[in-house]
């Protein structure tokens, strides 16, 4: 189930989930939402 929530990122946080999303979507050749980098993001480090 997905739930819609807002928080508030710091600077550089943003810049490197940013970043991430970039370097994905140049490796896919399909979308990467950034809902999707951070939640992968989280999944790991809570995994």
């Amino acid at each position: 189930m997905k739930k819609r929530v807002t928080v508030a990122l710091d600077d550089d946080l943003l810049q490197k989930l940013h970043e991430k999303q970039a370097k994905l979507i140049k490796k896919s050749s399909e979308s990467v939402s950034f809902s999707r980098v951070v939640n992968e993001t989280l999944r790991k480090h809570f995994k």
